[in-house]
Order: C-alpha cells, then sequence, then structure tokens
C-alpha cells in the first residue's frame, strides 16, 4: 500500500497572511509517531512561520509556535486539524 493524500488545501487571506495544510495516510508509522499519518500544518504571517504542526522521522509529533518547538500528543487527524484551524483563528482574532 503507497502513501494516500487525505488534504492538500492551502487559503490565501485578504492581508496576505497563510494557511497551508497537507497529511497523507501511511502504509505504517513514520518512527517515533505510533499512528499512521504524516502531516505538514502552517500558518504564515508576513512570510514568517508563526504556527506549524508537522512530524518528520526522528522527532516524532510537534509543534512550532512562536519560535518554539514542543512535542504534542497526537490524537487523531480529526483533533489535529480541528486544534489547528481553533489555534489559527485565535491567531487572526488577536491583533
Amino acid at each position: 500500500m503507497k502513501a494516500s493524500l487525505l488534504i492538500r488545501e492551502r487559503v490565501v487571506f485578504p492581508d496576505g497572511s497563510l494557511v497551508e495544510m497537507v497529511a497523507w495516510r501511511l502504509p505504517s508509522p513514520l518512527p517515533p509517531s505510533s499512528h499512521g499519518f504524516k502531516y505538514s500544518l502552517v500558518y504564515i504571517v508576513d512570510g514568517v512561520r508563526v504556527l506549524g504542526y508537522d512530524n518528520e522521522r526522528g522527532k516524532g509529533d510537534h509543534r512550532h509556535r512562536d519560535g518554539r518547538e514542543e512535542s504534542f500528543a497526537f490524537v487523531s487527524m480529526d483533533n489535529l486539524l480541528e486544534r489547528f484551524v481553533a489555534e489559527v483563528e485565535e491567531l487572526r482574532r488577536t491583533p
């Protein structure tokens, strides 16, 4: 089984900021993650990543915010997408 694309979406807001979400279902987990997904979710303002979620081999599930990187507990892809969208909405409301 090959990786299958679940979502590939890019939204550019009127102010020029953008959201890009890409996620795949994998045939097996990408170590050290224990789930079968590979993803990259990012919110960019003025060319700078303000918020990002991704998992990469060797690092596992982690979040980038305000220049810091921290691990987080992956629950489900739906939960992750909801969390990311909610954080982007919060950041967009905050001046």
